[in-house]
C-alpha cells in the first residue's frame, strides 16, 4: 500500500533543475523538473562514478551527469548507451503542484 509523502511543489524546482530530498533509504533523493514541467526522482547518484546527478545538465527526459558526462534516462534510472548501468528510480504523482513520493519505496533499499 502506497503511502505517499508530499516532499516539495513544482515551483521549488527551476525548470531544467533539480532539488534534493533527504530520507531516502540508500541517500539523497534528486527530484528534477524538465522544460516541459515533467517531474521525475532518482537516486543522487550516477551509476559510472557517484556523481551528483543533482548538479547535472535537465534535457528532455535525461540528466547528464557533471562528472564525466554519462547521460541518464529520468523515466527509467538507466544510461544511455554505450554506458551502462541504472539507477534508482522513484515512483511520484503530482497533484495540484504539490509533489509526492511514496514513503515506502523510499525506504526500501533497492538492489
Amino acid at each position: 500500500m502506497s503511502h505517499w509523502v508530499e516532499v516539495c511543489s513544482i515551483e521549488d524546482i527551476p525548470l531544467l533543475g533539480s532539488r534534493i530530498v533527504y530520507g531516502g533509504a540508500q541517500g539523497p533523493i534528486a527530484i528534477f523538473r524538465n522544460s516541459n514541467n515533467e517531474i521525475f526522482a532518482v537516486l543522487d547518484r550516477c551509476p559510472h562514478k557517484g556523481g551528483p546527478l543533482s548538479q547535472g545538465i535537465v534535457h528532455g527526459h535525461a540528466v547528464t551527469c557533471p562528472l564525466h558526462n554519462w547521460t541518464i534516462d529520468l523515466t527509467t534510472g538507466c544510461a544511455h548507451a554505450p554506458d551502462q548501468g541504472c539507477v534508482t528510480h522513484y515512483l511520484i504523482k503530482v497533484d495540484h503542484n504539490k509533489i509526492f513520493l511514496d514513503q515506502n519505496e523510499m525506504m526500501a533499499v533497492h538492489e
